[in-house]
């Protein structure tokens, strides 16, 4: 019985600290929110240019492919943050362990699990780096060759 509120304990503990990570992010994105009213002609965009409709809809004047990278970039970084949590709670099991030697192997399969984690979205960086370069060198229309 003991083991079974142990248990739950530590998924209350793990659900708190993974709010506390998840909660900053989710604030930081609240400046996005324009809730402006509009008239049923501007709704529909009137005799506006797309730009001017735009501005009065308080969409943004980014380029998507600038916009999606950003997005991946905060995500992956969310994620890479979160594999360094497991490492780290790998690690402080492993301390906290007393010699036990089921314990060592949880904690080092924690720690082998949060590198392997890592792995993944570093690759990840780097495949979406890739192909949204590609992508941007596509649509811009440059040729990407070089004359000499």
């Amino acid at each position: 019985m003991y083991a079974i509120q142990k248990k739950h304990i530590g998924f209350a503990i793990g659900a708190i600290f993974c709010l506390a990570l998840i909660a900053p992010a989710l604030l930081g994105f609240s400046h996005f929110a324009n809730a402006q009213v509009l008239t049923g002609d501007e709704l529909f965009g009137g005799d506006k240019t797309g730009a001017e409709f735009a501005s009065a809809a308080g969409l943004g004047s980014g380029n998507l492919v600038d916009t999606i990278s950003q997005i991946i970039r905060v995500a992956l970084g969310f994620l890479g943050v979160v594999a360094v949590v497991i490492i780290l709670l790998g690690g402080f099991k492993w301390m906290a362990s007393g010699g036990n030697d089921d314990k060592v192997k949880k904690a080092k399969q924690l720690i082998f699990s949060g590198i392997i984690g890592l792995v993944i979205v570093l690759s990840a960086y780097a495949i979406a780096s890739f192909v949204i370069t590609q992508i941007s060198t596509a649509t811009s229309g440059a040729s990407g060759q070089q004359g000499g």
